[in-house]
């Protein structure tokens, strides 16, 4: 079977969930093309998996790639922030999310992500409405402007001329491929660096197609609930994250969930109780990919594991 995508930091999501129990549930958020999957169901032998994913081609994929586990392995189309809908019942031992985008979606021209596309779409599901070519042609100059400097993190003069520059086009045209609209950014763009100018635009418009930033928080925030209600206990939750304002979600919430005192900072002293802690940082710093890996998967040079563990 031709694998399409080669999984990032893949020995070390699998050790991260070392201390998982046998016996239980083990749910992949960002199911993809299985490579951590099955990783884990051929390490960790009793465990079964329940895989989840917003892409049905590579659902599709992965329920052909995991045919070997059989029984062990039930796949649910969906969004990660809603891990837990119908999952009451299931004793959850670890949880994994990869925050990224899959080789074979960048790859594949008809997808719309690259920059090299002759579309314009960037949707992970590809039944929901809003696509690239959406926002690219109907967004106002403040709005492009807002998501260009708020999700590519553009200064925002940058941002601006960027802006301009797709509203100038699309009034004598659509911007119908991500060719034409990387070359429209790329006249605009007057920063120089080692990346495409392209990609922090092209990163921020596919963060508005996907909410991807709000799945997140919103898949933090249920985990945190579960916790709290002592659902969660001796949980293990490994992320990957792969740029900077989703790794400051995730180190944000850890942070908070290992504080014991949660009083507000001008009390006069501790009323809380000194004991709110929900569990510990397995990972003091996030951990990123080895020199070899990087050299056999460019895509993994940006990556960052961070793993938190709840209370048992």
């Amino acid at each position: 079977m031709n694998i399409p995508h080669k999984p990032v930091l893949l020995n070390e999501v699998v050790n991260s969930f070392k201390s998982m129990g046998d016996k239980r549930y083990f749910v992949d958020c960002t199911l993809g093309y299985a490579g951590h999957s099955s990783a884990i169901l051929e390490t960790y032998t009793k465990v079964n998996l329940i895989g989840i994913d917003r892409d049905s081609e590579a659902l599709n994929f992965s329920r052909k790639r995991l045919e070997v586990f059989q029984t062990r392995v039930e796949l649910r189309k969906g969004k990660f922030s809603h891990i837990f809908d119908d999952l009451e019942h299931h004793k959850i031992a670890g949880i994994l999310a990869d925050f990224g985008v899959s080789s074979l979606q960048l790859d594949k021209k008809e997808r719309g992500f690259s920059f090299k596309s002759e579309t314009l779409d960037m949707r992970m599901d590809t039944d929901e409405l809003i696509s690239a070519y959406h926002i690219v042609n109907n967004y106002s100059f403040k709005d492009l402007t807002l998501i260009f400097t708020k999700y590519g993190e553009i200064r925002e003069i940058e941002a601006k001329r960027i802006a301009s520059a797709i509203i100038n086009h699309r009034l004598k045209e659509p911007i119908e491929s991500g060719k034409v609209l990387a070359d429209i950014i790329s006249s605009a763009s007057h920063d120089s660096g080692k990346i495409h100018p392209a990609t922090l635009a092209f990163q921020a418009i596919r963060i508005e197609v996907n909410s991807e930033l709000k799945e997140i928080e919103s898949l933090l925030q249920s985990v945190e609930n579960r916790a709290k209600k002592g659902e969660l206990k001796g949980l293990i939750l490994s992320l990957i994250t792969f740029h900077s304002l989703e790794d400051r979600l995730v180190k944000e919430y850890f942070k908070k969930w290992t504080q014991n005192c949660i009083c507000p900072a001008d009390a006069f002293r501790c009323e809380c109780g000194n004991n709110n802690s929900l569990g510990k940082k397995l990972t003091k710093r996030p951990i990123t990919a080895s020199e070899i890996e990087l050299q056999e998967n460019v895509r993994s040079r940006s990556a960052k594991l961070r793993t938190f563990k709840f209370k048992g």
